[in-house]
Order: structure tokens, then sequence, then C-alpha cells
């Protein structure tokens, strides 16, 4: 607990089974309140691995539902266990759970409502192993929505964030893609709703055992990318009104 705020970290895992303790071990829990593991329903051991572990609190989907669906679980709960600062890690070991201290100071003394672990910054994600393909990937999409949403983060990509609860209850996250587009998709809505964003550098590493979607998917991504922040330009003009953009006061755990 940092300045009487409850930290509630969220693990939002699939077939996590051989990086899980890795990361959970690295999580400093003596600030931390809560963590949240949440299993897409693995196929493999990572809900034996969490209750070994001790994890607090376990749900496991009982057929996959995708990233995003499984996101929206791991703040429900976050939100209902009475989070001030929720603070999502993936549990692949890829980003260092070192940085919630830091991460999470910056949400508790108001200074950010919303702080992301970039990759980009100080180049940690050459560093760390990313492809270079997805490296340029990630550099063209964040230009392309820096543009058009008119901000300067050094990337909408990152799989480290952590919220303040006014966030999460004034965002419609439920809207939000079931799949991998629900990282961006809910950025974007953070953005909407005129809420500041900070980025603190974050070391990352890229492994076998580390998650990570095939060019396919990437591309599929990307398509969802762009359609997103057009449509974020569209809803400022007042051209369309979609629901994604719709932001009313406690819609973040609601249903669409």
């Amino acid at each position: 607990m940092i300045l009487n705020k409850k930290i509630v970290i969220v693990l939002p895992a699939y077939n996590a089974e051989f990086t899980l303790e890795k990361t959970y071990k690295e999580i400093p829990l003596d600030m931390v309140d809560e963590v949240v593991l949440v299993d897409d329903a693995s196929s493999d051991r990572t809900i034996i691995e969490a209750q070994r572990l001790g994890i607090g609190h376990i749900i496991r989907h009982e057929r996959n539902k995708g990233y995003g669906a499984n996101q929206k679980t791991c703040y429900d709960k976050a939100l209902s266990l009475g989070a001030d600062i929720v603070i999502m890690l993936h549990p692949d070991y890829q980003y260092t759970p070192r940085l919630i201290p830091s991460m999470a100071y910056l949400v508790a003394q108001n200074v950010y409502p919303v702080v992301l672990g970039s990759r980009i910054l100080g180049k940690g994600a050459l560093k760390g192993g990313m492809p270079l393909y997805k490296y340029i990937f990630n550099r063209g999409l964040t230009m392309m929505q820096n543009l058009l949403l008119g901000q300067m983060l050094s990337e909408y990509h990152t799989g480290y964030r952590a919220f303040s609860r006014e966030v999460l209850e004034n965002i419609p996250y439920s809207r939000c893609s079931d799949d991998y587009l629900f990282d961006n998709q809910m950025i974007s809505q953070i953005l909407y709703a005129g809420y500041n964003v900070a980025e603190i550098t974050c070391p990352t590493r890229y492994f076998a055992e580390a998650s990570s979607i095939t060019l396919v998917r990437s591309l599929v991504y990307g398509v969802g990318v762009i359609r997103t922040s057009f449509g974020y330009v569209l809803n400022k003009l007042g051209w369309i009104n979609s629901p994604l953009f719709s932001i009313d006061k406690g819609m973040g755990s609601k249903p669409p």
C-alpha cells in the first residue's frame, strides 16, 4: 500500500505455467494488497502453479474468451476488491514487475491517473530481443496514432499498465474487443476521456515462453488499430457516435 491506496495486481494468464513463478516472485508483495490471476482456459498447468504459489484470487474461464475478455474479468474483480490502483502485468515474464512501485507511486500521488511501461523509451525493445519487424510495425502504428490522436506517446502497444480506480470506473472498457485489440481501444478511450498518460522506461525480454502473436494476427491487429484511431477522430468531430467512445460515469464494469 502506498499513501493509503489499495494496490491490486492483475495477471491475465494463458499458458503461463513456465513463467508464472518468476513473474510472481518479483512482485513486491510487501506493498501490494492483492494479486488476481485470471486464467483464460489454459491447456497447461497454469492454474495448478497459481495455487501452488498461493496467489490470493484465482479465476478460471471455462472456455477461452480471448485476451481482452481476460482483462475485463481482471478489472471487474480488482474493482470489486476495492482497488484504488490497478496494475496489469503479463505473467509471461516479458515485463519486469520491479517497476510496480514506481508506476503505483505516480498514480497514488495523483501525478498521473495512467502509467504505461514503455518498451520503446531507452531502446529497451530491441535490446530485449523484439523482432525487427515488430519494432518497425510498432513504430509505424504509434506514429500514425500520435498524429491522429494528437499525442506524443512512445508506444500504444505495451502490456504493462497502471490505472487509478477513477479511470477504470469512468471508461466503458467492457465495450472494447475481447481479443488483442482491447489494449489499444482502451488507451484510446482513456485519451478520449481527457486523462493524461505517463510513460516510464521498461526493459523487456523476448524468449520462447514469452507470449507473442503471429504475423497474420499482427496485421489484423494493425488494421484494427487504424480503424480505432479514425473512429476516435470521427467521434471528436461529431461525425459518428460510436459506443466505444461514449464515456459515461461508472461504465467500466457494466456490460455493453
